[in-house]
């Protein structure tokens, strides 16, 4: 049985995690999951408000919502909050940590792809957006490797990995819709085979 671990936070935690969340707005190149391990590190690793578990928990149903990837965000600082003792903290932990990642970028986005359009035929433009793949592409990666580190234990979790690889196969070799092979990774899991 899960049992939720009480944590006390003080207004320097509060501000420490909305300004640390600042910092990783701007640097959400990819969307949300792409600072997904910088996340992992300060809120798990180094703060240790939340378990790789619940961590774990919270992208999961984030992605099992419909809407943007950044729900994740909500979801930790529910989970932050919520085991400071009430639905109001909850509440609290919520808009500290969605104003502390939505405020910077999406000001940023703003104003840079106002700028981006005006200026889109230079050539240091052009080799911007061709030089961001790979970074993007790298924060992607860390992401997936961050998840997949809570499931080392390959005697245990050999089913799961067995899925990601099939996955994988399926996804590079063939032209099957992602929302099909989601569909399966779910069913999997509803019935407790990963």
């Amino acid at each position: 049985m899960n049992t939720v671990t009480m944590i006390s936070m003080t207004w320097h935690d509060w501000l420490g995690l909305f300004l640390h969340m600042t910092m990783l707005s701007l640097l959400s190149v990819g969307g949300g999951i792409s600072i997904m391990p910088a996340m992992h590190q300060y809120i798990v690793g180094q703060q240790h408000w939340l378990t790789d578990t619940q961590f774990n928990a919270s992208i999961v149903i984030a992605q099992a919502a419909p809407g943007p990837n950044v729900l994740m965000v909500a979801i930790f600082g529910w989970s932050i909050g919520i085991q400071t003792g009430s639905v109001l903290t909850g509440l609290w932990g919520v808009l500290v940590i969605m104003l502390g990642m939505m405020l910077p970028c999406t000001t940023l986005t703003y104003y840079a792809s106002r700028w981006l359009e005006k200026n889109h035929q230079m050539r240091a433009v052009r080799a911007f957006r061709l030089g961001m793949v790979p970074i993007v592409t790298a924060l992607l990666v860390a992401a997936a490797w961050v998840i997949a580190s809570a499931h080392d234990n390959l005697s245990r979790d050999w089913a799961l990995w067995l899925v990601v690889i099939v996955t994988t196969v399926i996804v590079w070799r063939t032209r099957v819709h992602l929302l099909w092979l989601l569909a399966a990774g779910a069913t999997l899991g509803w019935f407790g085979i990963i």
